[in-house]
């Protein structure tokens, strides 16, 4: 081998020694660039609320996320849970082991029936807690002080269309704690109802078509009829011609 074809020979080798780091260092850099992109793709595919998404658990459908009180897409509170939370119905719940109660500011004989024994009424159109048992519990246990007679029945022409509204809502619960309101109301002022009788046997009508609520709003009709006398079969025969008197 001469002289000039060691130098290229030489040339050579150099130029071996010096690109391939050089190619290794871009194939470095560029697989450096790719390991950081998926690194960035699989953390953005990874976090719990993503995770959740692609594959919900079996619970999801069981435990349905809570809707934020303060969240802006929450709904205003009805007037009722309104006046709760601003402590104008003078009672609290207190939740028991084995069954809630009511705890009142004061003895519940001590109270104005108005506008307490109505706002309390409105509140059986709830169906959230704790509104539904405070509303339920407040308007049964108002009607149980001395003395309930003389102060419930100059209220009956307020009363009367905000226990219609319960009787006509779609809710079976809310319809269930109406009818409930009404009995416990006859009782009460007794023949006093008969003048109002009318204008809610026509939701008690219709509901009784439901089997499931057809022994309950019988039971409820002969309660009627027992504490408002004579005047209240007629009226209830008037409307609900099927009824059978428990005179019978």
């Amino acid at each position: 081998m001469g002289k000039s074809e060691l130098c290229l020979f030489h040339l050579f080798f150099v130029h071996l020694l010096c690109f391939p780091a050089n190619g290794d260092q871009r194939t470095s850099s560029s697989v450096h660039r790719t390991t950081v992109q998926q690194s960035s793709s699989s953390s953005s595919t990874s976090s719990p609320e993503t995770a959740r998404k692609l594959h919900p658990r079996p619970s999801d459908k069981l435990n349905p996320k809570t809707i934020n009180p303060f969240g802006e897409q929450s709904r205003a509170p009805s007037a009722f849970a309104a006046i709760y939370s601003k402590g104008g119905i003078p009672c609290r719940l207190v939740h028991g082991s084995v069954k809630h109660r009511l705890q009142w500011e004061c003895p519940p004989e001590n109270l104005p029936f108005d506008p307490l024994l109505i706002t309390l009424a409105e509140g059986l159109r709830e169906t959230r807690h704790p509104y539904t048992f405070v509303s339920k519990e407040g308007f049964r246990e108002l009607l149980l002080v001395p003395g309930a007679s003389e102060k419930a029945v100059p209220l009956l022409p307020r009363l009367i269309p905000v226990l219609k509204a319960a009787l006509v809502h779609l809710d079976d619960e809310v319809f269930a704690r109406g009818l409930n309101a009404l009995v416990q109301l006859s009782v009460v002022v007794g023949p006093s109802l008969n003048d109002h009788l009318k204008h809610l046997l026509t939701s008690l009508s219709k509901r009784l078509r439901d089997k499931k609520f057809k022994e309950p709003i019988t039971s409820a009709l002969q309660q009627l009829e027992q504490h408002g006398g004579n005047g209240s079969l007629i009226i209830i025969k008037s409307k609900i011609p099927t009824y059978c008197s428990i005179c019978c």
